[in-house]
């Protein structure tokens, strides 16, 4: 079995892998990354939202052999992130999730769209979130969370 080590949320990971396993399994089996959830395993649902190398990345679709070396950060490496602080608290107060499935990967996305791009439309932040697919909440909380949040960030 061939070896692949990340750095993953700051620490170095290394194991012998199936050259098969994506960098979802990777994360959640040896790296106890809790937050990647697996929904269609097909890179549409957006549950499994992470960044490597700083860029958003479906890692259910990654496979971990192929990237080696690379920098991968889950929300459990973000735990200390002051806009996804701002996010949770606005989750909370604006009734942006329900089950909590997708929210992790709704988080990242969040998080990136907002350092992206600050503050946005309505209209542009359900086109930015088109990848990360909620069956709860019908998207009106969580697009008021990430504005309220924005708003916040950008009043700090």
């Amino acid at each position: 079995m061939p070896n692949v080590t990340l750095r993953v949320n700051g620490d170095v990971v290394s194991r012998d892998i199936e050259a098969r396993m994506s960098l979802a399994d990777f994360l959640r089996e040896h790296a106890n990354c809790r937050s990647v959830h697996l929904g269609c395993e097909h890179g549409v649902c957006g549950a499994c939202t992470i960044l490597i190398d700083g860029r958003l990345a479906r890692s259910c679709i990654a496979l971990a052999i192929a990237l080696e070396g690379a920098d991968v950060t889950t929300l459990e490496g973000l735990h200390a992130d002051a806009t996804i602080a701002q996010l949770r608290e606005s989750f909370h107060e604006c009734h942006g999730l329900q089950c909590g499935y997708c929210t992790p990967g709704m988080l990242v996305t969040a998080r990136d769209i907002i350092q992206r791009e600050g503050e946005t439309t309505e209209k542009r932040l359900r086109e930015a979130l088109a990848g990360n697919i909620c069956r709860c909440t019908g998207y009106a909380g969580i697009v008021a969370s990430i504005r309220h949040a924005a708003e916040a960030l950008k009043q700090d």
